[in-house]
């Protein structure tokens, strides 16, 4: 038995972690405010998000074990964070505590005045016929997923692809349609 091994205390079998200075973390603060603003369109929300990401990491509910670059894990960190704020501010946004005389939620949509509605149709049918000057192949994939909303398994066995070339074709037919 190696005696030096045996000699070691438990604790310094743990794998080396390497220490953050704060220094470190702030260098990273405008690119993570920015990263969030662009996620989550409230400035003020993103400033509080980042905020928990730092008192995570100094609180040591976050622990860089340095596998990967810091600004990486500080973002995944961040993600994380971004989508617990999400979750926390979606409960009371979308309902809005509107209820009517029983109780129920009344909720109220605004209804799109005349010209939204004709320029909602004009693009409508803009898509439709840019979708059909497509080339069949993948004018079929992108109007049965899409627009059809068909199952993939069945698209594939009406086709006879596979899936990942049932999304290639997909993928092909959006970048088509954005140029």
């Amino acid at each position: 038995m190696n005696t030096a091994l045996a000699t070691r205390p438990a604790a310094s079998f743990a794998p080396m972690v390497p220490a953050i200075a704060w220094p470190d973390l702030v260098s990273h603060r405008s690119y993570l405010v920015r990263f969030a603003q662009r996620r989550l369109r409230d400035p003020l929300l993103a400033e509080d998000v980042v905020h928990d990401v730092f008192e995570a990491v100094l609180s040591g509910r976050a622990v860089f074990a340095g596998r990967a670059a810091l600004r990486s894990w500080l973002t995944a960190v961040l993600k994380n964070k971004i989508v617990d704020a999400v979750r926390r501010n979606t409960g009371f946004e979308s309902q809005g505590d509107v209820c009517d005389d029983e109780g129920a939620l009344a909720i109220e949509c605004p209804q799109p005045r005349p010209d939204e509605i004709a320029e909602q149709r004009q693009l409508l049918g803009q898509a439709l016929e840019r979708i059909a000057a497509l080339p069949p192949t993948l004018r079929d994939a992108m109007r049965r997923r899409v627009l059809d909303d068909q199952p993939t398994e069945m698209i594939c066995r009406e086709l006879g692809i596979s899936e990942e070339n049932l999304f290639v074709r997909i993928h092909r037919a959006r970048k088509q349609l954005l140029s």
